[in-house]
């Protein structure tokens, strides 16, 4: 039972709401869901999106923002001293830049994604703008390699209401996310990166950087030494590595994708 001051009390913070102040409340909750699906990467307010293998024997390794003609090369070197397939997720641009770079990745067996054409972040872009971004990327890697990317990418994460039906229309597998990141985008230590990396675990997608949006070259040894530093280690763990494309296979009968 409520006291009489209590109902008092609530009677007063009633009193208070006023119609102005009950859409400012409204508005404010839906800006955060907003907000939230937008930016969150586990977020899946405008969509589906792909952030986990479903299987804690294995780990899928992704990079963004390349191909970079200084780095990416010696990613892949080191992932087939390791025998890892991963996802490369590239931007229009430099494939147009390095062109080769872009056919080696295909010619090693990784997977590939849509990564936009200039890196954008598509939160408040128009329908047009996001397909152009999407479509010129596709016919940069076209071109470079006679193929096609399977996955899309949002720079940054960010997605709007309108990417999940934009990419599916481009007939891609998904949009793809991330469960564990070495936010590794900037130059840093390597040692900032391995303790990064101390809690990814099996059934993870694991958001890496072989490039950088801003620059075509870029450095990025601090990703390579984190790489040499745990692939071993998750090898000896029991962990398995698989790219986007073998995972569709897998999952391909429980409709998955």
């Amino acid at each position: 039972m409520f006291c009489w001051r209590c109902r008092r009390a609530r009677a007063k913070i009633f009193s208070m709401l006023t119609f102005p102040s009950l859409l400012a409340v409204a508005g404010a909750g839906a800006a955060g869901a907003f907000a939230w699906s937008a930016t969150a990467p586990s977020a899946q307010g405008f969509g589906p999106t792909i952030r986990h293998t479903m299987d804690t024997s294995t780990m899928a390794l992704t990079f963004d923002d390349g191909p970079n003609a200084g780095v990416t090369p010696r990613v892949l070197d080191l992932l087939e001293r390791q025998k890892v397939r991963a996802t490369f997720f590239l931007i229009g641009r430099y494939v147009r830049s390095f062109p080769a770079v872009a056919r080696e990745i295909t010619a090693r067996g990784h997977a590939v994604g849509n990564h936009t054409d200039t890196h954008p972040a598509l939160t408040f872009c128009s329908p047009s703008y996001i397909a152009a971004e999407l479509d010129r990327c596709d016919s940069a890697f076209s071109e470079a390699t006679g193929n096609a990317t399977r996955w899309m990418r949002p720079p940054y994460g960010y997605r709007g209401p309108h990417l999940s039906g934009i990419v599916r229309d481009r007939g891609k597998k998904g949009i793809v996310m991330w469960s564990a990141s070495a936010r590794d985008w900037n130059s840093q230590p390597a040692e900032r990166v391995i303790k990064r990396l101390r809690g990814a675990r099996g059934g993870d997608i694991v958001l890496l950087h072989d490039g950088d949006h801003r620059v075509s070259e870029c450095d990025r040894r601090h990703t390579i030494a984190a790489l040499e530093y745990w692939l071993p280690r998750w090898k000896d763990a029991g962990i398995r590595f698989i790219n986007l494309d073998d995972l569709a296979r897998q999952h391909r009968p429980e409709g998955a994708f």
